[in-house]
């Protein structure tokens, strides 16, 4: 199972254009930063769900609130003009981004829009609609498919070791998940994706 591309399955034609519609760039800039938010935002969570208690709370999470039923309403959760179709934790993008990267968030969406041309308050923004996304995304699966903890240990590290292996193309070809990574070292031991995500605790314990 590619996580990343059933991620991106979900980025319609029709969706793309709703994302490009809020960002204030063209589609190839909101291409550009979606790729680069999804890297990271995977990347993050499979290097948390590494460990057993990171991927128990991301678990519990899916269980709790995140069933995949946005998917069901995309292009209204995208609407800011739609009513919600879905309850407020699982279309907290900014919360999500909050507990997840902490005080890097703002560092991080300017760095993505650097490397795509958006401004940084454009990036947090779509990386806002981008988050519950890809939870949702994760939870269908799991309903689908009725991983256990395990499964869902075994798949998000599946899809670290591939975002990983990408890094050397995407550093060649002006930064992208390693500059994130880095970024994202809280305590300087090199290990920043797994230091930012321990406060994933914070936001699935609620």
């Amino acid at each position: 199972m590619d996580l990343m591309q059933i991620i991106q399955g979900q980025l319609t034609e029709t969706v793309m254009d709703q994302l490009t519609g809020q960002t204030g760039g063209n589609r190839q800039q909101t291409s550009t930063a979606t790729s680069s938010i999804l890297n990271a935002l995977v990347g993050a969570m499979a290097k948390n769900a590494s460990k057993e208690d990171g991927a128990s709370s991301l678990f519990n999470a899916l269980e709790k609130d995140h069933d995949g039923s946005l998917l069901d309403n995309i292009t209204d959760f995208i609407n800011p003009e739609a009513p919600n179709p879905v309850n407020e934790r699982s279309a907290n993008g900014m919360g999500i981004i909050g507990h997840l990267l902490g005080d890097k968030a703002g560092a991080i969406s300017q760095l993505i829009g650097q490397q795509s041309g958006l401004s940084s308050n454009d990036t947090l923004g779509l990386m806002a609609k981008l988050a519950p996304i890809v939870m949702a995304t994760l939870g269908k699966q799991k309903q689908q498919s009725g991983f256990n903890i395990t499964d869902l240990m075994g798949l998000l590290t599946n899809q670290d070791q591939q975002i990983r292996q990408q890094q050397p193309t995407q550093q060649q070809s002006g930064g992208g998940v390693g500059d994130l990574l880095k970024m994202l070292d809280f305590d300087g031991d090199g290990s920043g994706v797994d230091d930012a995500l321990g406060m994933l605790g914070k936001l699935f314990k609620k």
